[in-house]
């Protein structure tokens, strides 16, 4: 078995010395290019792995971010932290980091996950998803002048780098569609109202009923749990009702595709006898022909790792907040009402 390459070894078979050849692989610019070359071509050819953790010791820095991801709910089933983590571990992995995932449950066990992290220096920053109204994660870390960055807004007076979709304007734009299309009982599943965005995107549902002069039924909002299985429970308490609503709107995707699969099940034809939207566009919902706001959760990922970077470095941010607006894709889900 051949022994670990070192830089001693590099070293012995370029003629450079170990001062050289260690400089010369850290990406110092005082190393000629061509003398860079030899040295990390033989290194390749060696089989030489640079001790992280040394130069990591050198830098004071881990090289890695922190996700906490919560352990209840779809997790690594929704699209939706799929598409946000390979975003964030596309940007990150290029400036050669990596990053560190963790579950914890929402409560005390998570906040002593963020502490352990914080405290060990485990990691160089954070990225929060999935922001709640009155967040002690983003309390903490702003408290503890620790670097991260966010994808959500709260309700707490904290200045913190964050990008965020506009959940109220675009759940407000698909109403108003169904509206104009002659729907008049439009019914609603909720995100958990404690998520800033399901917050808001319920917001945008009765900001729209309201300057349609259409009447908010409390009977025809269901709170569901993010998942298929969610959507179609609260499908079915909705088709129960003694009027049952022409239009479901769903805060997430997962749902709305419960809520298909339910309907579907009791012989109604979607788009045709009752319409059915979502929100976030997963990959499932073009392929579905879910009608749905779509916000590009890939690049939003990138974006979040490039701010991340940034103020780990202490730079400046051009944006520190940024909110986009989703996109209305209107897909064979939605017609007018039967």
């Amino acid at each position: 078995m051949n022994e670990r390459a070192t830089l001693k070894t590099i070293a012995k078979a370029t003629g450079y010395s170990i001062t050289t050849v260690s400089r010369a692989l850290a990406g110092y610019d005082d190393v000629a290019e061509a003398t860079r070359a030899v040295i990390q071509s033989s290194a390749q050819q060696l089989g030489y792995f640079p001790n992280l953790t040394a130069r990591q010791l050198q830098k004071q820095r881990t090289d890695t971010i922190g996700i906490i991801l919560p352990s209840v709910g779809p997790r690594f089933a929704d699209p939706y932290f799929s598409l946000i983590l390979a975003g964030i571990g596309d940007e990150i992995a290029v400036s050669g980091y990596d990053i560190l995932i963790s579950t914890r449950p929402p409560g005390p066990a998570e906040l002593e996950a963020y502490r352990s992290i914080v405290e060990g220096q485990r990691v160089d920053g954070i990225v929060v998803i999935r922001t709640r109204l009155e967040d002690e994660r983003i309390a903490y870390l702003a408290e503890r002048g620790f670097p991260f960055v966010a994808f959500g807004r709260t309700t707490l007076d904290l200045d913190y780098p964050y990008i965020d979709e506009d959940g109220e304007a675009g759940t407000y734009e698909l109403i108003l569609h169904l509206a104009q299309l002659g729907h008049e009982r439009i019914a609603y599943i909720a995100a958990p109202q404690h998520l800033t965005f399901g917050y808001n995107r319920l917001k945008g549902y009765k900001r729209a009923l309201d300057d349609t002069g259409l009447v908010y039924h409390p009977e025809y909002v269901e709170v569901g749990d993010l998942t298929r299985r969610g959507g179609s429970a609260a499908a079915e308490k909705l088709l129960a009702k003694p009027l049952p609503p022409t239009a479901i709107v769903a805060a997430n995707d997962l749902m709305a595709l419960g809520t298909m699969n339910h309907l579907q099940q009791n012989g109604l034809r979607i788009g045709i006898d009752i319409s059915v939207a979502g929100f976030d566009d997963i990959p499932a919902a073009e392929a579905l022909g879910l009608t749905t706001l779509n916000q590009p959760i890939f690049r939003i990922g990138h974006q979040l790792s490039q701010m991340l970077l940034a103020v780990i470095e202490g730079q400046h941010l051009a944006e520190p907040k940024l909110v986009l607006k989703p996109k209305l894709l209107i897909r064979a889900s939605v017609g007018p009402p039967a």
